[in-house]
């Protein structure tokens, strides 16, 4: 196969393969099946002895059972830090209250009540009929405004409401989306654009769904609303939480490395030009993060604006796991402040809206010891609320009321150890013919290419910020690890695609427990896919996807052939 359709066909497993079977391939090879027990740590057919361990020794679990995504890596107990994880993993899932120690500072707009929330199970959100921010949801609302005025994937985010909007408010403040007027539909397809027949070969069916989401301007408790700023159309995506277990060891790979994966595929597919520039044959400016003071793990110090290679969220917003989703969900998600967080996550349109709602301020005059109360006049608590609920006044040092931090020190430390002390599961089955020839199929047809198998870890010099005071997190030095994804990002043009149309590829290590775990086996960024199927043929949805002709290479392939294809992808 020329290099080029190996590029190709890669991508479109690459956002998809992370989910558990359809029910037709899980029944294809029933009663075939032996213990892989005896095979664990042993080199069989195609699979060498260290693809048993996709996280490496030091950030691989034996255990495949339910509950072992909630597993610490063995690098976490070689460091003696076991109690510091165990002590981390209470903030991921407790529920933070309002005035409660130790887990206090909700609010006062926030999305969730706790981590777990979004990840049940320690995986990804579950897709979900009716948007509720609960237990289970995962879904992070996008809102932007679209840059052709109707519906496009594209366009910079509202000003209005927080990045990650906010449906929740402690009393007496209103939220600043009322989440009972979101509407939320699951449209199927009915024929694919890229002409693809939705029946295979050999007669089997596949069905696909994609959300429709809207909001009406009632809903938004701001001033302006996002339908009165910008280009005045407003559009909504879903998008779940991405998965959490082994980003540790992603956080571990060199750059270096990545940016020869970068060069190797430069040629053959076309890449984000705000992370690669093609002619320079080098990353672009935009591809680096700025980072805040902070140290390495070897102990050198890291300056204020030192530079690391975005890598992490779908759209690659984040350089460090120590700066990235998980250590800023833990105060935007929930605006639990802390020492080197004295900002709350708002916006100033919410703040100017609760500064002119005359309930809002009736409420604050009747209770003195709110820290909106200032002088008590409606006057004086209007400009309290304005000022202490916009996002540039520092909660700690301000004239109208300096509050206190609410995670101290050590338990943002605990946090991060548990956050980079999350391991893989080992690898299942590999001792069956039908895995192996999936492995065979999958490399095949090109899906290696971008869901690459394999990296090396070297030193793991991993950059962590200051607050942490130089005190150590779990480390994985000179690591093979096997996560299926090249950490570049890649276009599928799917019906009502990701923001920005841009997606990381999934890795897709462990997905295949996502059942086992959470109850749910729902894949790609918004949880459309149903199931690995599913979400391999949404990247043929259009002729326009970077992954259209992998995917009609599987669309072609026979049906066991397809089914061992699933196999392997739930046995990684």
């Amino acid at each position: 196969m020329k290099r080029t359709s190996i590029f190709v066909v890669v991508c479109s497993l690459a956002l998809l393969a992370s989910g558990c079977g359809h029910d037709v391939y899980e029944t294809a090879f029933a009663g075939k099946r032996e213990s892989d027990a005896k095979y664990v740590g042993q080199a069989v057919g195609n699979f060498t002895a260290d693809e048993w361990y996709p996280g490496g020794r030091l950030g691989t679990t034996l255990n495949v059972t339910e509950g072992c995504y909630e597993d610490e890596t063995p690098a976490v107990g070689e460091m003696g830090l076991d109690r510091a994880f165990n002590l981390g993993e209470a903030a991921f899932e407790r529920n933070f209250t309002i005035n409660t120690a130790p887990f206090k500072g909700l609010g006062p707009a926030y999305l969730r009540t706790s981590c777990l929330d979004c990840h049940p199970g320690y995986g990804h959100g579950k897709r979900q009929d009716y948007y509720k921010a609960g237990y289970g949801n995962g879904y992070l609302l996008v809102i932007y405004h679209p840059a052709d005025g109707a519906n496009s994937d594209d366009g910079p985010y509202v000003a209005e409401v927080t990045g990650m909007p906010q449906t929740k408010a402690a009393a007496p403040f209103l939220p600043p989306i009322d989440e009972d007027r979101i509407v939320l539909d699951w449209v199927p397809v009915t024929a694919m654009e890229s002409g693809l027949p939705m029946t295979f070969p050999d007669g089997e069916k596949y069905e696909l769904i994609y959300p429709e989401l809207s909001i009406p301007e009632a809903a938004f408790n701001t001033n302006p609303t996002p339908f009165q700023t910008g280009n005045k159309a407003v559009a909504f995506r879903l998008e779940s939480t991405i998965g959490i277990i082994g980003t540790g060891l992603l956080d571990a790979i060199p750059e270096e490395d990545i940016k020869a994966q970068y060069q190797a595929e430069a040629p053959y597919v076309a890449l984000n030009p705000a992370f690669w520039d093609k002619d320079a044959n080098d990353f672009a400016a935009t591809a680096w993060y700025t980072l805040a003071e902070g140290r390495f793990a070897d102990g050198t110090p890291a300056p204020a604006g030192t530079k690391k290679l975005k890598r992490f969220t779908y759209a690659m917003t984040r350089a460090s796991l120590q700066d990235g989703a998980g250590a800023n969900a833990i105060w935007n998600i929930t605006n639990v402040s802390r020492r080197d967080r004295p900002f709350l996550y708002t916006t100033k349109a919410w703040a100017k809206a609760m500064s002119e709602n005359p309930e809002v301020i009736a409420a604050i005059q009747a209770d003195p010891s709110s820290p909106y109360h200032a002088d008590g006049t409606p006057e004086g608590i209007a400009d309290a609320v304005l000022h202490l609920l916009d996002p540039s006044t520092n909660q700690f040092d301000n004239e109208w009321h300096n509050f206190e931090p609410e995670m101290g020190d050590d338990q943002y430390y605990n946090f991060l150890v548990w956050h980079r002390g999350l391991s893989i599961p080992r690898a299942r089955d590999l001792n069956r013919p039908e895995v192996q020839r999936g492995k065979e199929l999958f490399s095949e047809i090109g899906c290696a290419s971008c869901h690459r198998p394999s990296w090396e870890t070297k030193s793991d010099n991993y950059w962590a910020p200051a607050i942490l005071d130089g005190k150590p997190l779990p480390r994985y030095e000179e690591q093979t690890i096997w996560p299926y994804t090249d950490m570049i990002q890649h276009r599928l043009f799917m019906k009502n695609g990701i923001h920005g149309s841009w997606c990381r590829t999934t890795p897709l290590w462990g997905r295949g427990l996502s059942k086992a775990n959470t109850g749910a086996e729902d894949r790609l960024h918004d949880n459309r896919a149903r199931n690995v199927v599913e979400a391999i043929m949404w990247h043929a949805y259009s002729k326009e996807s970077d992954a259209y002709r992998s995917t009609e290479k599987f669309y072609y392939l026979s049906a066991e052939d397809r089914a061992a294809v699933v196999e392997f992808i739930n046995a990684i």
